[in-house]
């Protein structure tokens, strides 16, 4: 395949972008440095808080910057368009209706390698924003594919909350402990058969090997995908270790 350039609108949040950026690096098969993906990266923090707008009905001040930023990247010529904010694909259509320039869809892409490499995964815990929950960006794709969603009860849910706002926003890291303990709730108590880590700030925690078999990060399958439309080769111990170490959950207690 003829390499691409990748645009990214990025800075929701900034953590999450360098993470992005870092793991399309690291995943990457290249001999040199010429075979790694050519990027645009909008780091755009200044964007309203995601669940902010969703929540508080803000959506065209959000779109309207997102439009500028589509505008850059048309300038720029890139061949493909990616978010890293599971929060913003609530906006997924709108966006894409703004250029000709394909968006890799974040949350369908997850869903879909879910189903492909896990079929017999049908209950699937979301560790998300509320806003995410709330507008089920996730929900409605799973239920499509005939997988059932498990949304977190309050408590948890704000146990969440506090980890993307209190812990990796404001200070970039957080007790991996606390996530992985949520994560086994669902698994154990739940009877969940896997989850779905649907926030980028999530993406930027270093789970246990106690935890990794059974979750997908929503971040990981867009770096994949980001790499494959622009021409570059994902390094087969990544893909293993992404997809074939997952398991049923339940078939394992």
């Amino acid at each position: 395949m003829k390499r691409s350039q990748l645009g990214v609108i990025g800075g929701m949040g900034p953590k999450a972008t360098s993470v992005f950026f870092d793991r399309v690096i690291e995943f990457t098969e290249v001999e040199a440095d010429q075979d790694h993906v050519d990027m645009i990266i909008l780091n755009h923090a200044s964007l309203p808080d995601r669940t902010s707008s969703i929540l508080e009905r803000k959506d065209q001040q959000f779109l309207q910057l997102i439009q500028a930023d589509i505008a850059l990247l048309e300038h720029a010529e890139v061949s493909n368009i990616v978010m890293p904010c599971n929060t913003a694909h609530r906006f997924f259509d709108d966006i894409q209706a703004m250029t000709a320039i394909p968006i890799v869809n974040m949350v369908r892409e997850t869903v879909e390698e879910l189903l492909a490499k896990h079929k017999a995964n049908r209950k699937i815990g979301i560790l998300a924003t509320d806003a995410t929950l709330q507008t089920d960006i996730y929900s409605d794709v799973l239920r499509e594919y005939g997988l059932e969603p498990f949304i977190p009860n309050p408590s948890m849910q704000q146990s969440i909350m506090n980890i993307i706002y209190e812990d990796i926003k404001k200070t970039g890291h957080s007790d991996a402990r606390v996530l992985e303990g949520i994560m086994t709730e669902m698994l154990q108590r739940e009877k969940c058969d896997g989850v779905v880590l649907a926030c980028t700030e999530l993406s930027c925690i270093e789970l246990g090997e106690s935890v990794r078999p059974y979750f997908i990060d929503a971040l990981d399958v867009l770096v994949h995908r980001s790499i494959t439309v622009s021409g570059g080769t994902v390094k087969p111990a990544r893909a293993e270790r992404l997809f074939k170490e997952n398991h049923v959950y339940r078939s394992h207690t």
